[in-house]
């Protein structure tokens, strides 16, 4: 698992042992940022359901202002503070159900990124908590990966794109 673009571009992170966790591959991390690029710099970004915090140590890497980490993991967690020491970066990082979390934001977000456990419902329900809180800013971007297509609606977000890579769906919302 390295960064793959920005000031921090080459540099490997630690990663997880075991094969529980599923880090955002290589592939698709670059796929998802080449997509998001215009939106990156400056941006306040929430990588909800974390792990390692690939996906938001990217977003630093390419300019983000801020990052919001959560995951439920400590383990987790402890792999993210080992690559934000190496990185020299810093961050908020809460241990929290994302529900809690949603519910206890006072910020909002240009860009949010929803990796659940594959098979779970928990990205459809923080979907429909973000555009509940109205925690994301007008012209921002949510991101849930998933295993599958997206189905069905989210009152106050528009689906307006997906992308398929391999086994990996990418649906993108902002608010309607």
């Amino acid at each position: 698992m390295r960064i793959i673009g920005g000031k921090y571009r080459g540099r490997v992170l630690t990663a997880f042992k075991g094969k529980d966790i599923r880090p955002t591959s290589d592939r698709v991390k670059e796929s998802l940022f080449n997509i998001l690029a215009p939106e990156i710099y400056g941006a306040n970004v929430l990588d909800l359901f974390c792990g390692s915090g690939s996906v938001g140590l990217e977003a630093l890497s390419r300019g983000a202002d801020y990052v919001v980490f959560n995951d439920v993991s400590k383990d987790s967690l402890a792999v993210l503070e080992k690559n934000l020491a190496l990185l020299r970066a810093n961050a908020k990082i809460y241990n929290l159900d994302y529900r809690e979390l949603l519910s206890k934001l006072d910020i909002t977000f240009d860009i949010i990124y929803i990796d659940p456990p594959y098979k779970s419902e928990a990205g459809k329900e923080a979907l429909r908590l973000i555009a509940e809180k109205n925690l994301l800013n007008t012209g921002g971007v949510a991101v849930f990966e998933s295993d599958r297509p997206f189905e069905g609606a989210v009152d106050k977000l528009v689906l307006y794109d997906e992308r398929k890579y391999g086994i990996v769906y990418l649906s993108f919302f902002s608010p309607d």
